[in-house]
């Protein structure tokens, strides 16, 4: 029942949204498959860019975190809030920009703005490399859903290379307009999924309701509900939530994927109200949390110490068999879709901004074709970076948001500082990129401790960018963007 429950949901799925991109506009062009055609409404865009927050991260790694961690889960909450705040302001202008200039990709803003395409070049590159860590979060969930549906005879291996096949494939056939559809299910499979599994969580794990499971962990573990959380020696103290928040808030719109989704509204007002109303869906990790509280309740261990599996391990032993192929195939499109866009974004980088410049005769036709090949690679170095990795999503994704993040003075001065130029972003880009060094990590540690690290490199980026740009004035750059 789990395995036709969740095959059901997963290719019904596929094939609505393969049928509803050919209904509406057969993906020809870069434009078309990248950004959708400019041309999505408020419902569309709701559930396209909504569904970036309803993710394997945010239900696996947050379910997991709060199990391991406790308070330190709620980063999640704020993030979210704050990341909506800076929407508002931002969106509009990418939004304005990319229709002003008629822009694809993140890096096509880079180009058009600072004059600059080998700036745009760097760019990519360092878009792709951050949404390839990203991707690798959704491979690694996808994979242990796979595992669960398909019994423990599929390998870690197998299950990693399935679900980058799958991701592939999904993607190659249709676009942006597939991804926009399937989020719609998506999303609303897993509220059905939230109330079902929170509905009764707390009789799985000996509480009276809701509420009771909160007081009832924090009976059993003092200090779980509060920071720095359940392990005070992980060093997740209040500071590092207020900087990990500031940092993920700052970094968010900045990420390739959401920037281009930023290209495919409709109007300025889609835009905006998607930011007033996205708020809400903070709202949903309060469920998220009590799951994992739930099941540190319940006594679930993690499997082979991996907390990204202890939602799973919890609703395969305490539910029935109809509500695991419920919450494995909406889990399975938590993964798929916001993987496939993430792709999509990666191999648009690619065929416009590096391949392009390199081969400036390639036809339209030719790029799109190098874009959908290129996500082969892409997939292939994010199942390698899978099999390697033994930490939870949350810290991946954490390294995603603190890579992407040196993009960030470039986007914001762009809006705010005429003075920037091409040469300071990029200077600020490579003493970022330093900064954040593994081998740096304990000298930040010490000069400021619980800090977000991605935040302090981010902010020596901005400093670096300004004092090039000051010391290196250049004439030839466009005007900064209207508001």
């Amino acid at each position: 029942m789990i395995l036709i429950l969740t095959l059901a949901i997963v290719l019904g799925t596929v094939a609505g949204s393969l049928l509803y991109s050919q209904r509406q506009a057969r993906a020809k062009t870069m434009t078309e498959w990248a950004v959708g055609g400019r041309r999505f409404g408020i419902l569309i865009f709701w559930f396209l860019n909504a569904g970036e927050i309803y993710t394997t991260f945010a239900v696996l790694g947050i379910s997991g975190f709060a199990w391991a961690f406790g308070a330190p889960a709620y980063l999640a909450l704020t993030s979210v809030s704050l990341s909506a705040v800076i929407g508002y302001w931002l969106m509009p202008r990418i939004w304005e920009e990319g229709h002003r200039h008629n822009l694809v990709t993140q890096a096509d803003f880079f180009a058009a703005h600072y004059k600059a395409k080998w700036l745009s070049v760097i760019v990519a590159v360092a878009g792709i490399i951050a949404l390839i860590v990203y991707v690798q979060i959704q491979i690694t969930a996808l994979g242990l859903i796979l595992r669960l549906t398909l019994g423990p005879q599929i390998g870690q291996a197998g299950a990693a290379i399935i679900a980058a096949v799958v991701m592939i494939g999904f993607v190659f056939l249709a676009g942006l307009r597939s991804a926009a559809f399937a989020a719609g299910v998506k999303d609303v499979l897993m509220l059905i999924v939230v109330v079902v599994l929170c509905g009764s969580a707390a009789s799985s794990a000996g509480a009276t309701s809701m509420l009771d499971v909160f007081d009832r962990v924090q009976d059993l573990y003092p200090g779980i509900g509060s920071f720095p959380g359940r392990q005070p020696d992980a060093g997740l103290t209040s500071i590092w939530l207020m900087t990990s928040a500031v940092n993920v808030a700052l970094g968010n719109w900045i990420l390739p994927h959401l920037f281009q989704l930023c290209y495919s509204a409709g109007s300025r007002r889609t835009i905006r109200r998607n930011a007033v109303l996205q708020p809400i869906y903070s709202l949903s990790y309060f469920f998220i949390i009590l799951l994992g509280f739930a099941a540190l309740l319940a006594g679930i261990e993690a499997p082979g110490g991996d907390t990204n599996a202890v939602l799973i391990r919890f609703v395969a032993r305490e539910y029935p068999a109809w509500a695991v192929g419920l919450f494995a195939g909406t889990a399975c499109l938590l993964a798929l879709v916001p993987g496939s866009v993430l792709l999509l974004t990666a191999g648009s980088l690619f065929s416009r901004n590096v391949l392009t410049p390199m081969i400036p005769s390639l036809s339209e036709r030719s790029a799109l074709l190098a874009s959908r090949l290129s996500l082969i690679v892409f997939a292939g170095i994010a199942v390698w970076l899978t099999l390697g990795a033994n930490q939870s999503l949350v810290e991946i994704g954490l390294s995603a948001y603190a890579a992407i993040g040196m993009l960030a003075p470039g986007v914001y001065f762009a809006f705010l500082w005429p003075r920037a130029n091409a040469i300071g972003i990029a200077a600020g880009i490579a003493v970022g990129y330093i900064a954040l060094l593994p081998q740096m990590a304990p000298f930040w540690g010490d000069l400021l401790p619980g800090w977000d690290t991605g935040l302090v490199a981010m902010a020596i980026n901005a400093a670096v960018a300004a004092i090039v740009s000051v010391a290196v004035p250049s004439r030839d750059r466009l005007s900064p963007a209207s508001a």
